[in-house]
C-alpha cells in the first residue's frame, strides 16, 4: 500500500491582481491535469486566502476565471491608491528604533487603526462578494492575521468559531487601505504583515506548492523561507510572478483594472510550470 503524501498550497498575497495571477496559474495546471485545489491542506495570506476559501468552494475553476473578466463598474470592488511610502516609512522608522518582529507588526497595527478608510461594512461586502459560499468547508483552510493592537500572529480555520467572510476580510486588510476588522473584542489586520506567504505553517507536509505574486514583503524573502522548509527535507515548488507578471500588476497590485492582464500572465506561467509541478503534485 502506498503511504499517504500531505500536500499543501500556500497562497500568498498580492492584492486584486495577486488573486487574479493564482487563479490563472491554478486554471492553467488544472487542464493539464494538476489539481492544485486536491492539496490536503491551503494555506491563505491576504489575496492567497480569498483564492484559497474559493478553491473550497463548490465553484468551478472556470467560474473563478470568469469572475476576474467582469469589469470593476460591475463588480462590488472599490477603487484605492496603494500608498507603499507611507508603510513603508513606518517599517523603516521601525527597524531604525530596533523594534522586534511582534513589536514592528503592532505598529503596523497602529497605522491601521489610525488611518481613515471605508466602513468596515462596506469593505466586508466586497469580500463577500469574492466567495460564494460564506460558510467553511470541510476542507483543512488555514486563513492568516494579525492583532492590530498586539501585533500577535493568529490563524483561523473551521474549528475557530470565526465566520468565514471576517476571516478572509481581516487577512485582506491592508493597514492604511483597508479598516481593520473587528472580530471578537480585537480587531485584526492583513497576514502579509507578519509574512507574504508565512510559509512555515506547512510544516509537516511532504510537498509543498508556494504561489507567490511577490516574493519579498514582511517575514523577509520567499525565496529564503523556501530554502529553509526545503532544507528540513520537504520537497517545494514555487511559481513567482515573473517580469511579465508583474508588468500587469503594474503600480497598484490594489487596481481592479489588473485583474483580467493578471489572470492571463497566471495562465501563462502555470502552463510553463505543469511538466515541473506534474513530477511531484500526484
Amino acid at each position: 500500500m502506498t503511504p499517504k503524501t500531505d500536500r499543501a498550497l500556500v497562497l500568498g498575497g498580492g492584492g486584486v491582481a495577486g488573486v487574479a495571477w493564482e487563479i490563472g496559474v491554478i486554471d492553467a495546471l488544472a487542464r493539464a491535469g494538476v489539481t492544485l485545489r486536491d492539496a490536503d491542506r491551503i494555506i491563505g495570506t491576504s489575496a492567497g486566502s480569498v483564492v484559497g476559501a474559493q478553491l473550497c468552494s463548490a465553484e468551478s475553476i472556470e467560474e473563478l476565471c470568469a469572475r476576474q473578466l467582469v469589469p470593476a463598474s460591475e463588480s462590488a470592488e472599490l477603487e484605492v491608491d496603494f500608498d507603499v511610502e507611507a508603510i513603508a516609512a513606518v517599517v523603516i522608522a521601525a527597524v531604525e528604533e530596533g523594534l522586534g518582529p511582534e513589536q514592528m507588526r503592532a505598529r503596523m497595527g497602529a497605522l491601521a487603526l489610525a488611518t481613515r478608510t471605508v466602513d468596515e461594512p462596506v469593505r466586508r461586502a466586497v469580500i463577500a462578494s469574492r466567495l460564494s459560499d460564506h460558510r467553511w468547508s470541510t476542507r483543512q483552510l488555514v486563513v492568516t492575521a494579525v492583532d492590530a493592537h498586539t501585533g500577535e500572529f493568529v490563524t483561523f480555520d473551521r474549528h475557530s468559531g470565526v465566520d468565514l467572510v471576517d476571516a478572509v476580510a481581516a487577512s485582506c486588510a491592508v493597514p492604511g487601505v483597508w479598516p481593520p476588522v473587528t472580530i471578537g473584542s480585537s480587531r485584526f489586520i492583513d497576514g502579509g504583515v507578519r509574512s507574504v506567504i508565512n510559509l512555515d505553517l506547512a510544516e509537516g507536509c511532504d510537498t509543498v506548492v508556494v504561489l507567490a505574486p511577490s516574493v519579498m514583503g514582511f517575514g523577509g524573502s520567499v525565496l529564503d523561507q523556501v530554502g529553509q522548509l526545503r532544507r528540513t527535507g520537504v520537497s517545494v515548488e514555487l511559481i513567482a510572478a515573473d517580469d511579465g507578471a508583474l508588468a500587469a500588476f503594474g503600480p497598484n497590485v490594489l487596481d481592479p483594472a489588473t485583474r483580467a492582464p493578471s489572470l492571463r500572465e497566471g495562465r501563462r506561467q502555470g502552463a510553463d510550470a505543469v511538466e515541473r509541478l506534474a513530477a511531484v503534485w500526484r
